[in-house]
C-alpha cells in the first residue's frame, strides 16, 4: 500500500459525499410533520362523526383518504429512516477503515487481518469460480 495517503484521502472524500444525510434528515422532518397533521385530521373527523350525524359513506371516504395518505407518508418515512441508517452505518465503517489505515506505520508489506476486515465488506464467489471483492467504500474488484 504505497498509495496510503491517496487511499485515505479518497476514503474521506467518499465518506463526506456519499454518507451525507442532510437532505434525508430534512425530508424525515417534513414527513413527521405531515404524519402528525394527518393523525390530527383523522382524530378530528372521528370525533366529529361521533358528535354529529352525517352521511356515513361520505365520512368513510374522507376517513379512508386520510388513512391512505398517512400510509403513503409512513411508507416513505420508513424508507427515509432506513436510508439514513444505511448512510450512517457506511460512514462509521469508512471512519473505522480510515482510522485503521492511518494507524499503520510505513508501507504494509504483509497481511494484516484487522486492516483486511476494515477494508472488505464481503466477497462473492460465483458458479464459474469468479471472485468479486466488495470493499466498504462500495468499490468492487473482479478476480
Amino acid at each position: 500500500m504505497t498509495e496510503k495517503k491517496e487511499i485515505i484521502a479518497n476514503a474521506e472524500i467518499i465518506r463526506k459525499t456519499l454518507c451525507v444525510t442532510d437532505a434525508l434528515q430534512e425530508e424525515k422532518g417534513k414527513l413527521e410533520e405531515e404524519m402528525a397533521v394527518l393523525v390530527e385530521m383523522t382524530q378530528n373527523i372521528v370525533a366529529e362523526n361521533a358528535r354529529v350525524a352525517q352521511d356515513q359513506d361520505e365520512y368513510q371516504k374522507r376517513y379512508d383518504g386520510l388513512v391512505q395518505r398517512y400510509d403513503t407518508a409512513k411508507a416513505r418515512y420508513d424508507e427515509v429512516v432506513a436510508a439514513i441508517s444505511a448512510k450512517e452505518a457506511q460512514s462509521e465503517r469508512l471512519a473505522d477503515f480510515i482510522k485503521v489505515l492511518k494507524a499503520q506505520d510505513g508501507t504494509i508489506s504483509e497481511f494484516d487481518g484487522s486492516l483486511w476486515g476494515s477494508m472488505v465488506e464481503f466477497i462473492t464467489v460465483g458458479r464459474d469460480k469468479e471472485i468479486t471483492v466488495t470493499f466498504r467504500d462500495g468499490s468492487e474488484i473482479l478476480a
